[in-house]
């Protein structure tokens, strides 16, 4: 799907240098105004996490899982699955709305919509006790490899791992880069910073209890982006974006009761496809 994504960005570009290219060359180019600019967008990611230790707290247990692997889950591509009004939340998705500030720079607010599974039945380091009393699982653990199997532990963020944050970034334009001077078509850089919180919905499944799938504010992140900005008719543009972020989760709930919890830390790592405009409303 990234390569199909890609070579369609080449098509519309070249479409649309065509489209420039063909103004009157007398007409000198009107400067593109940003400051006081609203924009907005919609797009879907991809991510990656690395590993992490996840410590699981209630009345009768207290243990952590070292190095636990997770992953995304991307939903099927089709146009049903991405496009339909009921559907376009189920994707692992982006969506913000943002104002320019200043003729470079932009503050927003938006949510990263990802989701996070940890992977099943894979072995893992455990330390800590369990003494629930009704579980194969019960005993102590000093560094004992133990697999999580569906009847120890299922866990993931899949509704989704939402990251809400505020993001400031510069926008700067780099026609000149390439000899470019098109009346409707300019080239961006997006570079910049954000932070925010994480209320991620929790599928678990632990030691038996009962299921637990709901939403929770459960933690903080902060992460940093850069990205190419494609605006063409001065108003409307697709964007491409990496992000790399920290997330930091002390309060997961993990069953129906409060004294059960768990807390986890681990680096994301982002792609982004974006479509989105920019428009001047007062």
């Amino acid at each position: 799907m990234k390569t199909r994504i890609l070579f369609l960005l080449i098509f519309i570009f070249s479409i649309l240098s065509i489209i420039g290219q063909e103004k009157d060359a007398i007409h000198q180019k009107k400067k593109v105004i940003n400051k006081g600019k609203f924009f907005l967008y919609w797009g879907w990611n991809w991510a990656s996490y690395t590993n992490s230790d996840i410590r699981f707290k209630g009345e009768d247990y207290d243990f952590t899982l070292s190095e636990v692997r997770a992953q995304d889950r991307q939903t099927k591509f089709s146009f049903t699955n991405y496009f339909k009004p009921s559907n376009i939340s189920i994707p692992q998705t982006n969506y913000r709305i943002g104002y320019f500030f200043k003729e470079n720079y932009t503050v927003s607010i938006g949510v990263d919509h990802m989701k996070y599974v940890m992977i099943a039945d894979q072995n893992v380091t455990i330390n800590g006790a369990i003494n629930i009393g009704n579980t194969k699982y019960d005993g102590t653990y000093t560094g004992q490899e133990i697999q999580l199997a569906a009847d120890f532990l299922r866990f993931e963020h899949t509704d989704g791992l939402n990251y809400l944050n505020v993001e400031v970034k510069r926008f700067d334009n780099i026609d000149h880069w390439f000899g470019l001077d098109l009346e409707n078509l300019q080239l961006n850089l997006t570079e910049g910073f954000g932070t925010g919180v994480l209320y991620p919905r929790t599928d678990t499944s632990l030691l038996g209890k009962e299921r637990h799938d709901d939403f929770h504010l459960s933690g903080w992140g902060i992460s940093v982006g850069a990205g190419l900005n494609i605006t063409f008719l001065k108003h409307f543009y697709i964007q491409t974006d990496y992000k790399i972020g920290y997330i930091n989760m002390p309060d997961i709930k993990t069953s129906l009761s409060s004294a059960d919890s768990a807390s986890q830390s681990f680096y994301f790592f982002q792609n982004n496809i974006l479509i989105g405009g920019k428009f001047r409303f007062f």
